[in-house]
């Protein structure tokens, strides 16, 4: 086999790869060895800003097949024909943690889905819960801020993580799942996906459906224990990494199918719940699942930076037939995941293989910036309109518009006839079986015991009784016992 020769960076070849230059046997060393600064100054900026939220992650590619007619709802071209493949990129993620954390730690995951459609890339940005913490994006940072670092500490501390949810009573839902059995997955390969926002849909008719996206794990759901996850995470940080790699390495391809709830656009305004509250689920009884198709991993990265770190997911990636809905959560979001990227990976983070479509062509009037990779040609216009036969717009909406109505200002979302911040808490309690709630109990009381304000804690503890007495009773009984000891 022919000997690869090592080069710099400008492709000379290299002399010397164990010796720096220096002047005379033991004698300082040279600047003028090129190879040398540039190693140490390429080693320098290996790293790039993490991300603020989702740092920790890992991703596999694979592909979409449809199962089922979805015509009637969407006219996207990915979701037009029974058997129809679209190659797919996946990112899971914990939240809250930096990218030195470990993977079995209790967390909501990042569920992000990036299909590469004939029409361009198709971005889905989702968690392994339904519901969020929050309903409106203007909290979005002191959210983060209370579950992240202490900046005093150094630390997450539970002063500030339930002292924030102690001024938001709409976490109580999402804190009910965060804190019961399906808050630490056994691996990504065993836990659910969700869009959790409301999308639209619009069909060839132009008629617009609210939709909510769920992924069904194929390998059953399966989560650990506190205890578990406490020796998992100090025997394999890695632990989940391990798990998908090791999967897909093997052939053991994991797979979800896709379901969707569908609400005609008409229904939205009298249904008993805020459709576009993120706080809320749209029970199965009102909206069933639809089955659409399956999602299945089959090939693992090939460079982790290049193809995990550096993927870029924005939930304003839209094809024909799909759009946002009025999602306040969404709406913010609409800005804040492109604009992350911009800052982390550069303006021009759309060329990078990874996050660049693979059939659909890119042809717009975008030029420059740092690491510009697709100026154009000689003769290329960079603006538009022009009389030189470059890209035009073609008139054709993505899709259905929005009806709006009212006065600018800062509203609180409209109230349905059945919202309230702890009905569905209620209902989801209600569900689990008894050891459930007893390990649910345990996994809150844990947390909020450590609490030092009296105040705050009553505060929380009134969100458990109004989701329902029973809980808020045990709840009650187990962190003054805790704080007892």
């Amino acid at each position: 086999m022919t000997q690869r020769v090592l080069t710099t960076e400008s492709g000379a070849p290299v002399a010397d790869n164990q010796n720096s230059a220096t002047a005379g046997v033991g004698g300082p060393i040279l600047l003028q060895d090129q190879h040398l600064l540039e190693k140490l100054a390429r080693f320098n900026r290996e790293r790039i800003p993490e991300r603020v939220v989702h740092a920790r992650g890992s991703g596999a590619y694979g592909y979409f097949e449809v199962t089922d007619d979805a015509t009637g709802f969407t006219r996207a071209d990915f979701l037009s024909a029974v058997g129809k493949r679209t190659e797919t990129f996946i990112r899971f993620s914990t939240v809250a943690d930096s990218l030195g954390g470990a993977d079995a730690v209790r967390d909501p995951r990042g569920f992000a889905l990036k299909f590469y459609t004939d029409e361009g890339n198709y971005d889905l940005v989702g968690n392994n819960t339904p519901v969020f913490f929050i309903k409106d994006p203007v909290k979005f940072p002191d959210f983060i801020h209370s579950q992240k670092r202490d900046p005093f500490t150094g630390r997450q501390e539970p002063d500030n993580v339930w002292d924030f949810w102690a001024h938001a009573p709409e976490a109580t839902h999402q804190v009910t799942w965060l804190m019961g059995d399906r808050g630490i997955p056994a691996s990504y390969r065993h836990m659910n996906g969700y869009g959790s926002h409301t999308y639209q849909w619009t069909n060839a008719e132009g008629e617009a459906f609210f939709v909510k996206y769920h992924f069904k794990t194929n390998q059953g759901v399966r989560s650990l224990s506190s205890e578990q996850a406490a020796e998992l995470a100090g025997k394999d940080g890695n632990s989940h990494q391990t798990d998908l790699l090791q999967a897909i390495e093997r052939g053991v391809y994991p797979s979800w199918t896709l379901y969707v709830q569908v609400m005609p656009a008409a229904e939205a305004a009298d249904y008993r719940f805020n459709p576009f509250d993120l706080t809320k689920v749209w029970p199965h009884s009102d909206y069933p699942l639809q089955r659409v198709g399956r999602l299945v991993l089959d090939r693992n990265p090939d460079n982790v930076f290049a193809e995990v770190e550096q993927a870029a997911f924005s939930p304003n990636n839209f094809v024909p037939g799909i759009g946002p809905s009025p999602d306040k959560m969404l709406q913010g979001r609409l800005f804040a995941y492109a604009d992350a990227h911009r800052y982390r990976l550069g303006v021009n983070h759309t060329q990078l293989p990874v996050n660049a479509p693979r059939t659909a062509v890119v042809d717009n009037y975008g030029r420059d910036g740092l690491h510009a990779t697709r100026n154009g040609a000689r003769h290329d216009k960079n603006y538009e309109p022009n009389s030189y036969a470059g890209p035009a717009q073609t008139g054709a909406t993505l899709s259905a518009p929005l009806a709006i109505h009212g006065w600018t200002g800062t509203h609180e979302a409209p109230a349905h006839t059945k919202d309230d911040d702890f009905f569905q808490a209620g209902e989801l309690y209600r569900l689990m079986s008894e050891d459930e709630k007893g390990r649910l109990v345990a996994n809150i009381a844990k947390g909020l015991s450590q609490v030092t304000r009296d105040d705050v804690i009553e505060k929380n503890l009134a969100h458990f009784h109004a989701a329902d007495a029973d809980y808020g009773k045990r709840v009650e009984e187990a962190v003054h016992a805790l704080r007892e000891d």
